[in-house]
């Protein structure tokens, strides 16, 4: 629970044989581990996405590491074994944050040129109360059919039921006290990238490929992923959008883009030809295949190096959606709609004001004088003597 003890490195997450299980659990013996395997198949005819059911796999892969650590069989697993691994998760490691190159800014501090926190060399409160949400998800599962313990071994918040259940949507949420086991899970404020910053940026693309995906990105305010699929025949020259499957949804949805932006794809399309089928974003080293999100991450990560920026993909959806929100001619239910939100409060996230914002009228005020406190000329000298004291 204090990260003294290393946390067992068997098993895997490995790709599954089958449409209805696609990711699956394996132990140390390269074994299918059958409770997750049903528990994920389950999800899948809920009409979960792959991607999802992938990251459950990744979570009860971690809960089994605890089990087969401290010698647990799952069926036998209580509030304990969930303790233990919320310790580890709060005092260990991320492995996936160890820094390769030296130099950079510490885990967990200030980027001095964008403002905006480095990840800390942890697992974040997000990442645990996920983990505690598929385990209790697993064993919920598992207990309907009669299987595992009798209490679940993850607590669960009947206080937050009682207050989201049967409640008007017009109406404010009640506040709740969080779970036993339940971190704090900070709301973060979305930052938009400066445009002189964006300016920079833009200028250390090193191809029209990297300057064309960069202009889609910031100007339809696309998910990384969503762009990334976009194929030749979703490119409407005419009208300026680009048609994208949803993350929610799954739905084909159309984005607009601006008119830059397809100028540069159209340069982009003439230096590499047209593909022939695919998406339209191609590797230019080595046999040609569609661009994957972690090559294209890569592409502004060689940019922020060289700038001493830390901007991430998510950031253009990030910079769009507050170039949308602050533009005073659209309304923030025609934003929603660019956004593709569920709910138009997300889309009022944008809205609010960062102190960065504020820097020049910051300025202006503390260069101006201060001011002589003064009455107004309605009042009586004599009465504001006798109320306040002579000054």
């Amino acid at each position: 629970m204090d990260g003294r003890v290393r946390l067992s490195r068997i098993g895997a997450v490995a790709a599954g044989t089958s449409v209805s299980l696609p990711w699956l659990v394996v132990d140390g013996a390269g074994r299918e581990v059958e409770p997750v395997s049903s528990y994920l198949r389950d999800r899948l005819l809920g009409d979960v996405s792959p991607l999802t059911c992938r990251s459950y796999a990744y979570d009860l892969l971690r809960w089994f590491r605890v089990l087969w650590t401290v010698d647990v069989a799952w069926e036998q697993a209580t509030e304990a074994e969930a303790a233990a691994m919320v310790g580890w998760l709060r005092s260990a490691r991320n492995s996936q944050r160890h820094r390769r190159r030296e130099g950079g800014f510490p885990p967990g501090s200030v980027n001095p040129t964008t403002g905006k926190r480095v990840l800390a060399a942890g697992y974040a409160p997000a990442t645990i109360a996920h983990s505690l949400s598929a385990v209790h998800g697993f064993y919920a599962f598992h207990l309907h059919f009669g299987r595992g313990p009798v209490l679940n071994p993850v607590p669960e918040n009947r206080a937050r039921r009682a207050t989201l259940a049967h409640r008007s949507p017009l109406e404010v949420p009640g506040r709740h006290r969080r779970g036993r086991l339940r971190p704090k899970v900070p709301v973060r404020q979305p930052r938009a990238i400066p445009d002189g910053q964006w300016e920079e940026l833009f200028a250390q693309m090193r191809c029209t490929r990297d300057r064309a995906l960069l202009a889609c990105y910031v100007s339809s305010g696309a998910r990384a992923t969503e762009l990334l699929g976009v194929g030749l025949a979703d490119v409407d020259w005419q009208k300026g959008r680009l048609w994208v499957v949803s993350k929610g949804t799954r739905d084909r949805q159309p984005v607009p883009v601006s008119p830059e932006a397809l100028a540069y794809l159209a340069a982009y399309l003439d230096d590499s030809g047209l593909p022939d089928g695919g998406p339209v974003w191609r590797t230019r080293r080595g046999e040609t295949r569609p661009l994957t999100y972690w090559a294209a991450r890569r592409i502004l990560q060689r940019a922020t190096e060289q700038l001493g920026m830390n901007w991430t993909l998510h950031d253009a959806r990030h910079t769009a959606a507050t170039r949308f929100a602050r533009d005073t001619a659209m309304t923030l239910a025609e934003v929603q709609t660019i956004l593709r939100h569920a709910h138009v409060t997300t889309t009022a996230l944008y809205t609010v004001v960062g102190l960065e914002d504020l820097v020049d009228k910051l300025a202006e005020h503390y260069g101006r004088p201060a001011q002589p406190a003064a009455w107004s000329q309605q009042y009586d000298p004599q009465d504001v003597a006798v109320v306040f004291g002579a000054r």
